[in-house]
């Protein structure tokens, strides 16, 4: 049988915030052994059907976990949309400094990049879709525009 699931960071994010004072391997083994019905007790070999219900099964019993998971996949999200608007908009999105520059710009943002919560980034996009519509950053004074690298 091919393996079906090639990435198990679902699992891992809640697994790992498990506090187990025996051995984690075999608490592992376990839970897989409970939800295959004892028919494996790897993990790379469950199907997709099993995975699911092992992972929901895991964020039920340990909903903070589940919660600090949906929070880190929500600022990934955002991080990535903000990135996304500074690349259309012309900023060199492989330098740092040139972000966090742009970000700590207080008619941006007025903080680093790396500091900004979800929600910060969500209204930073807004500000940046807002200056894109009204012609870009050539009303940015100049010092900022070079350190950016618009002209």
């Amino acid at each position: 049988m091919a393996q079906e699931i090639t990435n198990f960071a679902r699992f891992y994010g809640v697994f790992n915030k498990i506090k187990c004072p025996g051995d984690r391997e075999e608490l592992k083994s376990d839970l897989v052994r409970q939800v295959t019905g004892g028919r494996t007790d790897s993990l790379r070999e469950v199907t997709k059907q099993e995975y699911q219900d092992l992972c929901a099964s895991l964020e039920r019993t340990f909903p903070d976990a589940a919660v600090h998971n949906a929070i880190v996949a929500e600022l990934k999200r955002q991080r990535s949309i903000a990135l996304h608007q500074m690349q259309k908009m012309g900023v060199d999105t492989t330098d740092w400094n040139r972000i966090n520059t742009l970000c700590k710009d207080p008619r941006i943002a007025g903080k680093m990049f790396g500091q900004m919560t979800a929600e910060e980034l969500a209204d930073m996009t807004i500000r940046l879709r807002s200056i894109e519509r009204k012609g870009g950053f050539r009303h940015l004074d100049e010092p900022t525009a070079k350190i950016i690298n618009i002209y």
